[in-house]
C-alpha cells in the first residue's frame, strides 16, 4: 500500500507545485516601486514602495481614519472634539501621541508643550482665529496652558480647564507616517519611502538600489517655499527625519519677524539664533516632536538636552553675530 505521503504527491501534482511556484517566483520578481501622492492635515504626502500592485485606495483609506483621530481643522476627528469639551473616549492613535507628547514635555522642561494651542493660534499659526495681541491676553491665555492640566483617564482626556485645547501639528505628521510605514511593513513591503509635510521615514532600497537619500535645506527666509537650496545631504536606512525651522512659517508686523515657534514658558514666540533643528531617530513621531522642542529651547539648552537622549541624531543650523550660517551636529553621515 502506498504510504500517504506518495498518494498525496503524485507526479501531476509536483508539476502543479512547480508551475505555481514559478508563478510566486515571477510575481516576485515582477514587484516595482508605486507611488502615491495626497494631503493630509493641509500638507502633502509621497509615500514610494516596492511592491507587486498598487496599495493607493489602502493607503488613503488609512490616511482618513487618521485624519478622523486627530485632525484638529475636521469637526468630526476626536481631537476637534475633545477640545471642545465634547464626551468622546479617545482611540490608540491619539492615546499614543499624547503620551509621547507629555513624555517629550517633561524631559525638555516644557519647552515642548501641546497645550500651547491657545497661544499658538493667537500669535495667528493654529487652527484657530485668536483675539488681538497684547499682554494682558498672553497672561490670560497662559493660566490655562501647561502639560501638567491635562491627563488621560482610561481613553477620556481630562482637564483641569475647560479652555485647555491640545494642538499636535508638532507631532502628528510625523506619528502619521511611522503609521503608514507599519502598515506597509504589515504587507512585507521592506524598501519604502514615507514623506508627510516634510517629515520622513525610509528602510530598504530606493528604486537605483541605493540607501535612501534626503536632504536639509539651507534655512532661508522663503516663505513661498519655492527656494530649494541644499545645506546637507542625510542617509536614512531604517530611520525617520523630522526638521523644525522658523525660516517659512512666519509673518512680519510693524519691522519685526513672528515666527511659529512659541515658547510657551513666555507666550510669546520663542527668539533665539537656530534657524532649523533637523532629528533622526528609529520613528518620526518622535523626530517630530524633538525638532520642535529643540527649536524652542534654543541651541545651548537643545544641545545639552540632545546629548542625553539615546537613539537620536541632530543638526542644528544657526547664526553667529556676524550673521553666518553655522551647524552643529552630532549626525554620523
Amino acid at each position: 500500500m502506498k504510504s500517504m505521503l506518495q498518494r498525496i504527491f503524485k507526479p501531476s501534482a509536483v508539476v502543479s507545485l512547480l508551475i505555481l511556484a514559478g508563478i510566486y517566483s515571477s510575481c516576485k520578481q515582477a514587484n516595482s516601486y508605486f507611488l502615491t501622492q495626497g494631503e493630509i492635515f493641509h500638507t502633502s504626502t509621497h509615500i514610494k514602495y516596492k511592491y507587486h500592485k498598487d496599495l493607493g485606495n489602502e493607503l488613503f483609506a488609512l490616511l482618513d481614519r487618521f485624519d478622523l483621530s486627530l485632525n484638529p481643522f475636521n469637526s468630526k476627528s476626536l481631537l476637534y472634539q475633545v477640545n471642545h469639551n465634547e464626551a468622546v473616549e479617545v482611540d490608540d492613535w491619539f492615546i499614543t501621541v499624547f503620551n509621547k507628547a507629555q513624555e517629550v514635555a517633561e524631559l525638555s522642561g516644557g519647552a515642548y508643550d501641546v497645550t500651547c494651542a491657545p497661544l499658538v493660534n493667537l500669535w495667528g499659526f493654529g487652527f484657530e482665529k485668536g483675539p488681538e495681541v497684547t499682554p494682558e491676553v498672553i497672561d490670560s491665555l497662559r493660566q490655562f496652558v501647561g502639560y501638567q492640566k491635562v491627563r488621560l483617564e482610561g481613553r477620556k482626556v481630562v482637564k483641569t480647564d475647560k479652555r485647555l485645547q491640545l494642538d499636535f501639528a508638532s507631532i502628528a505628521k510625523g506619528y502619521a507616517v511611522d503609521v503608514i510605514a507599519g502598515m506597509l511593513e504589515s504587507y512585507g513591503i521592506n524598501d519604502y519611502l514615507v514623506e508627510i509635510g516634510g517629515e520622513v521615514r525610509c528602510k530598504g532600497r530606493n528604486p537605483e538600489g541605493k540607501s535612501w537619500q534626503i536632504e536639509i535645506l539651507k534655512p532661508v527666509d522663503d516663505r513661498s517655499g519655492e527656494i530649494l537650496e541644499k545645506q546637507q545631504i542625510i542617509t536614512l536606512d531604517n530611520a525617520a527625519m523630522a526638521t523644525s525651522g522658523n525660516y517659512r512659517n512666519y509673518y512680519i508686523k510693524d519691522g519685526k519677524k513672528y515666527a511659529h515657534t512659541i515658547d510657551p514658558h513666555t507666550g510669546y514666540p520663542a527668539e533665539t539664533n537656530l534657524l532649523s533643528a533637523s532629528v533622526r531617530c528609529p520613528d518620526c513621531m518622535t523626530a517630530d516632536a524633538w525638532a520642535t522642542a529643540f527649536m524652542s529651547l534654543g541651541l545651548e539648552k537643545a544641545c545639552a538636552v540632545a546629548e542625553q537622549l539615546p537613539d537620536l541624531e541632530y543638526l542644528f543650523i544657526y547664526t553667529d553675530e556676524e550673521g553666518s550660517l553655522l551647524e552643529r551636529k552630532s549626525f554620523t553621515n
